[in-house]
């Protein structure tokens, strides 16, 4: 999609996410954006690229009542993930009705920082084009694919899709890498997945298994993530309705 576009989506079709359905996650497929099994914190997460607990004050439904989405934008291509996130600011808007308002708390993140020695060669910097959309995508859980992506980016789609509080990228890195990432995961990761069908691995008592997450991102990557608290934005919910079928 030409990158200086401002896409809306032409359709978009709401409906609740049959019963038992397994998976779940967001898609650009066939020209068009797809979420299956997403709630209306997946979708406000991916908006504005946050994290759920940066979302205060919704209804009870927000995080319980799950939607498929199938929507085509009014311009040609494939769109970048701002193109998508801008979209979908739209979607909610028209479709459910959402106000809030901006505010900042001090929350419980990870920070995402170089490792001593810095990048492994493991991430290599990426040669497409910065306008062409990259990609995050997990071959299974624990085993996930980047491909030109920055580390904002990176830190937004973990934070929306592993763990279970907010990333903060303190790498101070800006340029677009490839790479893969291997690890397996604990119970605190992949918690929207539970309840969804999806298989999420358990440490096993192979020697041979691959570490834990935060081994793996030093050992591979060069890179570490920690807990901390800092000051970050939030929204503040003021009004949203439950979407109407279409």
């Amino acid at each position: 999609m030409d990158a200086n576009a401002n896409p809306n989506f032409e359709v978009a079709t709401i409906k609740p996410s049959a019963p038992e359905k397994p998976g779940k996650g967001f898609a650009f497929r066939g020209g068009h954006f797809v979420t299956f099994n997403t709630n209306l914190n997946d979708l406000v997460a991916f908006a504005y690229g946050l994290h759920s607990s940066q979302i205060i004050g919704g209804r009870d439904w927000f995080g319980t009542d799950l939607y498929d989405i199938e929507a085509k934008p009014d311009a040609e291509g494939q769109p970048s993930h701002k193109q998508m996130q801008t979209m979908v600011q739209k979607l909610l808007a028209d479709r459910l009705k959402l106000t809030f308002h901006h505010d900042e708390k001090e929350l419980s993140v990870y920070i995402l920082s170089l490792a001593s020695g810095g990048p492994k060669m493991a991430m290599i910097k990426s040669t497409a084009d910065p306008n062409e959309p990259g990609a995050f995508l997990f071959r299974e859980l624990g085993d996930l694919i980047v491909r030109n992506q920055t580390m904002a980016v990176f830190a937004t789609w973990m934070q929306t899709s592993v763990m279970d509080k907010p990333v903060v990228d303190q790498t101070g890195l800006t340029d677009r890498y490839d790479f893969q990432l291997k690890w397996t995961p604990d119970q605190s990761q992949f918690g929207q997945f539970r309840g969804t069908g999806a298989s999420v691995p358990t440490a096993p008592n192979d020697p041979n298994a691959s570490p834990g997450l935060y081994t793996a991102i030093q050992e591979q990557l060069g890179l570490k993530m920690g807990r901390g608290n800092v000051p970050d934005d939030v929204i503040v919910i003021d009004h949203a309705e439950k979407p109407s079928e279409n």
